[in-house]
């Protein structure tokens, strides 16, 4: 197995589920990327001349229905942190729960932030990928860098799809067809 290139196959997948959720909030305005549908969503907010993202550790049971601001900031931020400080500084401007209130500029920072996942992963080359992401990541210490971008990948498709259904619920409620 070893003679089979990861690289190709997770990337090509991985490259998908991303063009899938990019493509799907090209359009997206600022309107419904706040859009709160239901009282005591997690959102973005801004707070002391700043926009950050709610947060509470631990999770809480359940965990509240999140914004289409939310919800991208949240993959940015996944997809951010998993290569900085391991492979490189933070690509994104401000710092963690740090974010924008404004679609547009969500969309350039989810593109950094993909861009530098994909980039700093692919950079390592095969190596990287079938080595173990190390004892930074505590219980995930023997998993590898080809698990992770599994597990990226998995982010950015299941909250992309959490993204398509907030706005097919907006475009519904709001009275439109297309």
């Amino acid at each position: 197995m070893m003679d089979v290139e990861l690289q190709p196959i997770v990337f090509s997948a991985f490259d998908y589920v991303y063009e899938r959720l990019r493509s799907r909030v090209a359009d997206l305005g600022d309107a419904e990327y706040l859009w709160e549908p239901v009282p005591d969503m997690w959102t973005v907010r801004e707070s002391d001349g700043r926009w950050v993202a709610d947060w509470a550790r631990p999770d809480p049971v359940p965990p509240p229905v999140t914004t289409i601001a939310w919800r991208i900031w949240h993959i940015a931020d996944c997809l951010a942190s998993y290569v900085a400080p391991h492979l490189g500084e933070w690509p994104l401007p401000g710092e963690f729960r740090d974010w924008c209130g404004d679609a547009a500029t969500a969309r350039t920072n989810l593109d950094t932030a993909h861009q530098a996942f994909r980039a700093r992963i692919t950079d390592g080359g095969e190596d990287l990928l079938r080595s173990p992401l190390g004892e930074k990541w505590g219980p995930y210490a023997e998993q590898s860098w080809a698990d992770l971008v599994l597990h990226a990948m998995d982010e950015v498709a299941h909250h992309g799809a959490e993204i398509g259904l907030l706005r097919d619920l907006h475009r519904t409620q709001r009275g439109g067809t297309g």
